[in-house]
Order: structure tokens, then C-alpha cells, then sequence
């Protein structure tokens, strides 16, 4: 399999003035975590950060631009690669040594980074039998209920456990905006990571099927608006 640059690993794309979408586009869509740049007047979210094998710090220069909050929705290796490369990490009390001490196991990149998990392998000297999250402490654990404040923008922390047992939502009132991390997007719902808990999934989808979002943007996929968000929700509890 080619290689690509590290110049070209990343792509760009606006949804608002305030919101852009960070992709790995050499991930094969299943495994491509969206990585969520939201701006603020104080501060900016980077609501995680992709696999880490290419800096996203040097690659993307948006996520310099103001002191962020590197934010996990959870702690899966697709969505925490490049945390270690910011000085303000976020994470879920009952995630947070994860965060710290991450395994290929722990992380689920053992069994699930291969070769095949890329259109195009990141450039060398990345190999997917060595690949390994990078350890990166959190500087602030999250609890529900908890407000990332970034000045003109607040982001509540909603707990999702299901997924992951510190699995987190960001609501967004102002604009009845949902950042949703992996417990609900427009795709294949993953229940049975070896940390999953049915009951627990069953009450978070409960929860958020009474959010009054206008746009959801998840952690896989694309986003959609309140009807969609409706009907995934309704159609998985009805097959639960």
C-alpha cells in the first residue's frame, strides 16, 4: 500500500464561521473520527483528536491560533491520538487513567489498527503492529452537568456512558447544537467494546432522545438535523 504525505493527511471543511471539521482522510470512513474545531472569544474546543499518527498541531495551524481545550468524547485510540500534543486535555473522571496510561488494549488498537483501517498508510516511519497512543494526563476531569466556557460559547458536559464508561455529549443551548462522541451518529452504533455496559447505553439514548437539538454533529459520520437524530434514537430503542 502507498503512503501519503504528511501534508496532505488532513483536510479542512467549514459547517459555520465557529465550527470546523477536522478529517484523516487516509482512514477508511468506519475508523475516521471527526475531530470538531469549535472557535471561541476566549478559547477554542477541539473536540478529539484523531489517531495521532501525523502531528495535527503542525499539519493544522487552525488549532493554534488560541489557547484550546483538547476535549475526549472518550478515550478509543481514534479519537485521542494527538491530545498529548496540547497543554489543556479534558476527559470523563472514569476515563481519565486511560487518558494517562493508555494500552493498545485499552485504547482498542489492539485488535482494530491494521493496515486495512487505511486507504493510504501514514507516512514512515508508522507501523500498525507498533502503533500506540501517546500517555497525556488530563489537566481537567470532567463530570456531568460540568461547562467548558470559551468566553461567548458554553458547552455542557453531558455523561454518556454505554459506549465507554466516560463517554461525554457537548450541548450547545445557545444554538441546540449536540456534539455527540461515539454514543450516537449517523453509522453502525459499536455496543460491544470490551468497557460497554447495555443498560448504561440504554439510559444514555434515553437522555438524548429529549435534547432539542437542531444539528448533531457525531463522532463518526455526517451531521444531521433533529428528525434524523430522532429517528436513529427511536429505531435503536425499539431493537433494544
Amino acid at each position: 500500500m502507498q503512503r501519503a504525505n504528511a501534508n496532505d493527511w488532513y483536510t479542512v471543511s467549514k459547517f459555520s464561521d465557529d465550527i470546523r471539521l477536522i478529517s484523516e482522510m487516509h482512514i477508511t470512513e468506519f475508523y475516521r473520527c471527526n475531530i470538531w474545531h469549535v472557535r471561541g472569544r476566549n478559547a477554542d474546543a477541539l473536540i478529539d483528536s484523531g489517531m495521532g499518527v501525523v502531528s495535527l498541531r503542525e499539519q493544522v495551524p487552525l488549532v493554534t491560533e488560541k489557547p484550546v481545550q483538547a476535549i475526549a468524547s472518550h478515550t478509543h485510540f481514534d479519537h485521542i491520538g494527538c491530545h498529548h500534543e496540547f497543554e489543556h486535555r479534558c476527559v470523563h473522571v472514569a476515563e481519565a487513567e486511560l487518558l494517562a496510561s493508555p494500552t493498545r488494549s485499552s485504547t482498542l488498537a489492539d485488535p482494530y489498527v491494521t493496515d486495512e483501517i487505511f486507504t493510504s498508510l501514514p507516512p514512515l516511519p508508522y507501523q500498525s503492529t507498533r502503533y500506540a497512543v501517546k500517555a497525556a494526563s488530563a489537566t481537567r476531569l470532567l463530570e456531568d452537568g460540568d461547562v467548558i466556557d470559551l468566553g461567548n460559547r458554553q458547552l455542557e458536559v453531558i455523561h454518556t456512558p454505554g459506549h465507554s464508561p466516560g463517554g461525554i455529549a457537548l450541548w450547545e443551548a445557545a444554538t441546540s447544537t449536540l456534539f455527540s462522541g461515539d454514543i450516537v451518529y449517523d453509522g453502525p452504533l459499536i455496543e460491544d467494546t470490551y468497557h460497554a455496559d447495555a443498560q448504561d447505553y440504554y439510559r444514555s439514548m434515553t437522555r438524548l432522545l429529549e435534547i432539542p437539538v437542531v444539528t448533531v454533529h457525531g463522532g463518526h459520520f455526517a451531521s444531521y438535523g433533529r428528525s434524523r437524530h430522532r429517528q436513529i434514537i427511536r429505531q435503536w430503542l425499539d431493537a433494544h
